[in-house]
Order: structure tokens, then sequence, then C-alpha cells
């Protein structure tokens, strides 16, 4: 599987990164290179996760681990193979039936080996360069484990590069965010935790180069 995925990131996604899209990545030094740790990212594209994984150096790529759904990655034979092999997602189950416990096993197993995981607040891909409300599962996953760092990242631009329901990449400029860790105090309680990373998420928006220039932060979130 180790080899298997560095090779995918090697010949493909770190290619096609690297010469079809132009990164604006600023932060960089904050990404944590070592595990136990969480990056909180926002969520528009299938781009996401790898352009977030391809910043990792190849004898890393096999410690960072997405959290993806289930019901969508594991949905045949062939997306399964790619999700669990080449990229390495821990899939969450979405149906809502699942117990706490349950729900984050494949999680607290990953971190616990010392992983690094990405995890999407908003739940599942909202509208392209749009901001969906943030749910409370990071609280919930970190609920015993507050100790274990979070990284706020906010990415605009690959909703356009690849938007939700198209299968062609198109050559986009993109900017890549990466901010503070968050305080321990944020997460003492969910409400705090979501507001918390709310507003890191809206500082972050104000530094990317591909946003509109009318935007107003107020209409995220």
């Amino acid at each position: 599987m180790r080899l298997v995925k560095v090779l995918f990131f090697c010949l493909l996604v770190k290619p096609l990164v690297l010469l079809l899209l132009g990164l604006n990545l600023r932060g960089r030094e904050r990404l944590p290179l070592s595990g136990p740790a969480i990056i909180a990212a926002n969520h528009n594209s299938h781009l996401d996760a790898l352009v977030l994984m391809s910043l990792f150096p190849l004898h890393l790529i096999h410690k960072i681990r997405p959290v993806a759904a289930a019901d969508y990655f594991l949905s045949n034979r062939v997306l399964a193979w790619l999700a669990r092999y080449c990229i390495g997602i821990i899939p969450i189950d979405r149906s809502g039936k699942a117990a706490k416990a349950q729900l984050f096993a494949a999680c607290h197993a990953a971190l616990d080996a010392g992983d690094i995981v990405i995890l999407f607040p908003e739940g599942s891909r909202g509208e392209p360069e749009k901001f969906g409300p943030l749910k409370k599962g990071l609280f919930y996953l970190l609920e015993d484990r507050p100790q274990i760092p979070v990284i706020p990242v906010v990415m605009h631009g690959l909703g356009k590069a690849l938007p939700r329901g198209e299968a062609l990449l198109v050559p986009f400029n993109c900017d890549v965010m990466v901010g503070e860790m968050l305080a321990p105090s944020a997460l003492c309680t969910a409400s705090l935790m979501v507001d918390e990373l709310t507003r890191q998420f809206k500082a972050l928006m104000t530094q990317c180069l591909t946003r509109s220039q009318n935007f107003d932060s107020d209409e995220y979130l």
C-alpha cells in the first residue's frame, strides 16, 4: 500500500498539481511533519485532499490520511481500490446511523498510529468557492484528545479547476492558505470550536488572491 501511494503521488498527483494548477501557497511551514495531527480544511472539490496531500514530502505521504465519505468512495470496486490504496482514505459513515464510538473508530486508530488526518468540517463539498456551515464532528472526534493539534487550511479556486460533477480538470490558479494552530481553549466546547474555526477560515479567505474583488467575509458561513 505504501509503495502504491508513493508512486501515485510521485508520478501523477504532484506533476498535475505542479504543471496544471498555479498554486498561491502561504503558511506551508505550519503544516505538521509528524502526527498525530489534524488538518481542518474547507471543501469544494475532489482536488482538495489531493492538493493538500501533494504539499507533503513523499516520505511522509503514507502518513497523510484524508477522511472521506464511505458511501461515495467505496461505492464500486475500482473507486474503492483507488481510494484505499492510492489515497489512503479513512472511510466514514454519513448515514447518521453509526454510534459515535463506531463513527470515529478508524480516525482514532489513525491518530493513535501517528497519522496526520485531513478532515473537512463542512462534511461535504459545498458550492464552488463558498463555505458551507461547519459541523461539530471535529469537536466530538477530539473530545477526549484535546492535545492533538488542529491546523486550519482554506483553499480557493479548486472548485473551478474541478467543479462538482465534472471529471475534466481545468487549469486554474488556486490559493492554499495555512493558518495558525487552533488554541486548546477553542476546543472546550463544540460551539467555541466552530466559532474559532469559522473566524480563522474567514481570515484566511481574505488572503486568497483568486477570490472576488467584491469579496465580503460576512457572505461566507
